[in-house]
């Protein structure tokens, strides 16, 4: 089917040269949709830190605390899936904070996104360094990752069907890899495969177990979980540039939340069946040593002995699928923020392929001067680079919580009927004041034991928390300079987009003002 250009919004659409000029192009099937959102969130915090929230929490503990941070996600993903059918732009949960929140809440939400993500760039660079480092001890880890940062931009510059088959490919990946996992930890559990006679559930019974230091122990977990499931709100982004956003959203939101949520879960369960928390391998995961993966000693246990190599190369995809997932979230990210007029009108040119390429480039630079501060002195500079970027996501994904709860309260008040919209969160609104009641909870706990110290580090806490004071600073500072308010329910920029899905559903908005969005005729997707 062929791709049809993006319009930011219906308004935007003018006449003339500015109708011509290249826009992106919805080059993203829903097979895309679906691996970006899986491939967003299976990584290393499911390769290598599962292993420590098992040894903190107990397993019984971690898997609570995945479940509760995954019903936070749930609501969030289909909060965000309900707004992104509705309105599918690029600048997603940034456009929507705009719109339906305050400008300043926008602006604040879209350019924290776009640096948390750029400087995760950073981090893929370094992790990949160090895992080339177990084939390859002799070459300079710098090398692999110009390498990388090469490919990365080369993956977004040609097209954004280029990079969705990219994140299609790594994301299937990770899948196969947890499903084996998986099947094998099941085989062993019941006695079939190597590894001795099954011991049951031996493993949560012994000593604390199955909840291991009580709540502030699943606390520290759901800290990790949390940032574990981040990169799931990266299918409102790919909105913009989805084949028929109003249907295949929906069925991506639907069928995504419950695949990742099982396969962390099951995976930890089988870990914890397999492997004692109190085991001290599952302590010292990191990616600087494969062997102690929990992944890597469940197959050494069922006698696999290439378990080393093929887990290393399974997170090198991992590292390489979150950095090019980064480059493309933050790129487009960057792009809206020029087209509404909140960053420099030069990133908001577009190729003829239909990529920003200007974003692409200045998204590109700054991954690259973040990850050049790691290699000099004591990356004092790096690591408070990185701290500020810790707390975004969580900013993010609150902003979505409040984003929906406004939408869905003034299209309410404008009139409509719920029927009106392509898909309907459940639980309204009890969903979205769930999901930022647990947000709030997760992001003011993020450095919880520096406060039951015997002494505190403020300078680690400083560190830890300097995102978000500095979210407000940018919020109020726009809302001051520009002297924007609260967006009234009665005013938001609801009515165009009705107007549009009307006129979808009876095909007549096909190439006027509102077009750039359908492929095809949507339907109303059911409740989630």
């Amino acid at each position: 089917m062929r791709s049809q250009p993006d319009n930011p919004s219906p308004s935007s659409s003018g006449s003339g040269s500015r109708s011509k000029a290249p826009k992106l192009h919805r080059g993203l099937q829903a097979r895309h949709l679906r691996m970006i959102a899986i491939g967003g969130s299976i990584g290393t915090g499911l390769f290598v830190a599962a292993g420590a929230s098992i040894s903190q929490a107990g397993p019984g503990g971690a898997m609570l605390a995945y479940m509760v941070i995954g019903l936070m996600v749930y609501f969030l993903m289909t909060s965000l899936g309900e707004m992104a059918a509705f309105m599918p732009v690029s600048g997603s949960f940034a456009a929507y904070g705009a719109k339906f929140v305050d400008e300043g809440f926008g602006f604040a939400i879209g350019w924290n996104y776009w640096y948390s993500w750029a400087v995760t760039i950073a981090v893929e660079l370094v992790a990949a360094q160090l895992v080339m480092h177990y084939w390859f001890p002799k070459i300079p880890g710098v090398w692999w990752s110009a390498l990388f940062l090469t490919l990365i931009f080369a993956l977004n510059a040609l097209s954004v069907r280029g990079f969705g088959e990219a994140e299609y490919w790594f994301a299937l990946i990770k899948v196969v890899t947890v499903i084996a996992f998986i099947g094998v930890g099941v085989l062993m559990i019941f006695g079939i495969m190597q590894g001795g006679p099954s011991n049951g559930f031996e493993n949560f019974t012994i000593k604390d177990a199955p909840f291991v230091g009580g709540w502030a122990s699943m606390l520290g977990v759901a800290m990790i979980a949390g940032f574990s499931f981040q990169g799931t709100e990266m299918i409102g982004v790919a909105a913009g540039e989805a084949e028929n956003p109003s249907t295949t959203i929906p069925r991506a939101v639907k069928q995504i939340f419950w695949r990742i949520l099982l396969f962390y879960v099951l995976a930890i369960f089988v870990i914890g069946m397999i492997i004692p928390y109190t085991d001290p391998n599952l302590l010292k995961s990191d990616v600087t040593d494969i062997g102690v993966s929990p992944f890597t000693l469940v197959f050494r246990h069922a006698g696999l002995a290439f378990a080393a190599g093929v887990m290393n190369a399974v997170i090198l995809t991992a590292v390489l699928s979150a950095g090019n997932s980064g480059m493309y979230a933050s790129t487009r990210m960057l792009y809206n923020l020029a087209v509404e007029g909140r960053a420099p009108k030069l990133f908001a040119k577009v190729s003829a392929g239909g990529v920003p390429l200007n974003a692409l480039y200045a998204t590109t630079a700054v991954g690259a001067l973040c990850f050049l501060t790691s290699l000099y002195g004591d990356q004092t500079m790096y690591l408070w680079l990185l701290n500020l970027s810790g707390m975004a996501g969580f900013i993010t994904w609150l902003g979505i919580a409040i984003s929906h709860y406004r939408f869905r309260k003034g299209f309410l008040k404008q009139g409509y009927r719920l029927e009106q919209l392509p898909y309907r969160a459940k639980l309204f609104p009890f969903g979205p004041i769930l999901a930022a009641v647990l947000c709030s909870v997760v992001t003011v706990g993020q450095d919880y034991q520096a406060f039951l110290a015997a002494k505190i580090d403020w300078v680690g806490v400083a560190a830890t928390y300097i995102g978000l004071p500095l979210f407000f600073v940018v919020w109020f500072g726009y809302a001051i300079v520009r002297k924007s308010r609260l967006v009234r329910y009665e005013d938001m920029e609801i009515a165009p987009w009705v107007e549009r899905h009307a006129k979808s559903q009876f095909g007549t908005a096909s190439s006027e003002s509102h077009a750039g969005y359908m492929n095809a005729q949507p339907k109303v997707a059911p409740d989630a």
